[in-house]
């Protein structure tokens, strides 16, 4: 079904995406005017984000632990903070011309060779609650159509960004889209602030300011051996990592060494960009995005005895990319175009994927 605005398919559009990714940051927002003429163009209007409370952050890192009837409860909590944030940005920011809030919520499950993927904050009370029409569950659809529901930022990167030849995106994971051929194609390439703000905190700090912490550390060859030689690293993409694959195979793996936060954060910097630097081809350009795009250690790392170029974008890119996109999402979804390609997730076609969520009309 093709929903229809105002009589006729419009080729402009005022978004909101939302966006809570793995590295618990918090709720990123970006208010953008999307528009199809001979291609697709975007126009960033505001953005901000929304930092976690300490109770949320607590809460969010430890969903792998709950019981089916407690990850219910604390969807319909999640939910709601949610509606509360979604219509204090659209307060403060003084937004009024809303075409549609596309929404990715917070992955709670992603076990997709089981056939599951989960994301709270997607309940249909959101729509009633902020009184917009919503776009979320982006991920399901792939997974039920025997794809990895992720990554799902490669059809932006191709639309948006096609002048490079790869995107790397630098967040909780990295992970990288290119073009090969007529496909584009994607897969999530290692953990990346998931473990080195792991690491932080064990220092009492959010995060590694500029890598300073690993950048004073000592590598250790035995730990970043072993690193590198993780299956997941020998399997072929389509691929995708979880919070699931890090608590189980990765902190295992750092803990029994018993290093210094210093040395763990300088070995696995290096892992990082290892990983990286295997992915990209010699003599080619990368959009870099995501919040490790500002460690300067790593990016030294990951540019020292490369011959690609990494290319950083202005702030807003940097940081709103992944928001900016699931905003894209959400309009090919209401357009009932594709937005999930199959070249990138393994699934068995490309399709339109997302719900669409009308609030309920109450009349007085």
């Amino acid at each position: 079904m093709i929903y229809i605005f105002n009589n006729m398919l419009k080729n402009r559009y005022k978004v909101i995406g939302v966006m809570s990714g793995t590295s618990l940051d918090g709720i990123d927002f970006i208010w953008c005017e999307i528009s199809l003429e001979d291609e697709w163009k975007f126009k960033i209007l505001a953005t901000e984000t929304r930092p976690y409370s300490i109770e949320w952050k607590s809460k969010l890192e430890n969903l792998i632990s709950l019981t089916d009837k407690e990850l219910l409860l604390t969807d319909q909590d999640y939910t709601r903070l949610l509606s509360k944030e979604i219509i204090s940005f659209i307060s403060q920011h003084n937004i009024s011309d809303i075409d549609l809030i596309a929404s990715h919520g917070h992955t709670a499950r992603h076990l997709p060779d089981e056939g599951l993927t989960y994301q709270i904050g997607n309940l249909d009370e959101l729509a009633d609650l902020v009184n917009q029409r919503i776009v979320c569950d982006f991920r399901v659809q792939d997974v039920e159509l025997n794809g990895q529901g992720a990554p799902l930022v490669p059809i932006g990167d191709q639309l948006f960004f096609g002048e490079f030849g790869y995107c790397l995106n630098l967040g909780g994971f990295s992970n990288v889209s290119f073009q090969s051929n007529a496909d584009r194609h994607a897969f999530d390439i290692s953990p990346v602030n998931i473990v080195l703000n792991y690491c932080a905190n064990k220092m009492g700090l959010e995060y590694d300011k500029d890598g300073q912490l690993a950048e004073s550390g000592n590598l250790n060859k035995s730990l970043l051996e072993q690193l590198n030689n993780l299956e997941y690293y020998k399997q072929s993409w389509p691929k995708s990592l979880g919070k699931e694959w890090v608590d189980a195979v990765v902190l295992p793996l750092i803990r029994s060494y018993n290093l210094k936060v210093e040395d763990v954060l300088k070995t696995f910097v290096e892992h990082i960009a290892i990983q990286v630097k295997s992915t990209i081809d010699p003599g080619t350009t990368v959009l870099v995005t995501g919040g490790g795009a500002f460690n300067s250690f790593l990016m030294k790392r990951i540019r020292n005895g490369s011959q690609a170029s990494f290319i950083l974008p202005e702030k807003e890119i940097i940081e709103y990319k992944e928001a900016l996109i699931f905003a894209l999402l959400g309009v090919l979804k209401i357009r009932n175009e594709i937005n999930c390609l199959s070249s990138v997730t393994g699934a068995s076609r490309d399709h339109s994927s997302g719900r669409i969520i009308e609030p309920k009309i109450v009349i007085t």
